[in-house]
């Protein structure tokens, strides 16, 4: 039997009004929040293995852009690369981190893609589908709490720290 507490407990915030509600709201968000980024995927706090921080991912991607740029760039002078860059970093993004794990700036900035669901290669599926997603960047760019993009959880990967 319910007692006039367990009652108010459920229907209290909405009897006080949108205020209380909203604190109400609040608190039971911040209860089931986690205390650190990949958390809830059992990755330690911070050094080797933790969820990769924005700043290195950032910095890695232009890494990898710059270095597309000049290779094509070696190609294509005196005129400018134009589109053919984006094909020159599918390939520097795709095949290595297929292999590898890494980009070329991903290695410069000690961070790696792992597979979420093994110990395994990312594979060649899985690095095609998130180079395609980056080149539509909105998947790159929205992020969760544990720090993987909508490219990261589409194809079953997370960036970590070396």
């Amino acid at each position: 039997m319910r007692t006039l507490d367990d009652v108010r407990n459920v229907l209290g915030s909405w009897l006080d009004g949108p205020k209380s509600a909203l604190n109400h709201a609040r608190e039971q968000a911040d209860q089931n929040r986690p205390a650190y980024r990949g958390e809830k995927l059992g990755l330690p706090e911070s050094g080797p293995g933790s969820a990769a921080p924005l700043g290195k991912r950032l910095l890695a991607f232009v890494v990898d852009l710059v270095l597309a740029a000049l290779i094509t760039a070696a190609f294509t002078a005196p005129a400018y690369p134009g589109d053919w860059s984006l094909l020159t970093w599918l390939i520097i993004t795709v095949v290595p981190v297929s292999f590898f794990g890494a980009t070329p700036g991903m290695a410069l900035t000690k961070i790696w893609v792992a597979r979420v669901d093994s110990t395994g290669m990312v594979g060649p599926l899985r690095a095609v589908l998130r180079g395609l997603l980056t080149v539509l960047i909105i998947p790159a760019v929205i992020w969760n709490f544990d720090g993987r993009s909508w490219h990261d959880r589409l194809s079953g990967t997370l960036v970590l720290r070396r």
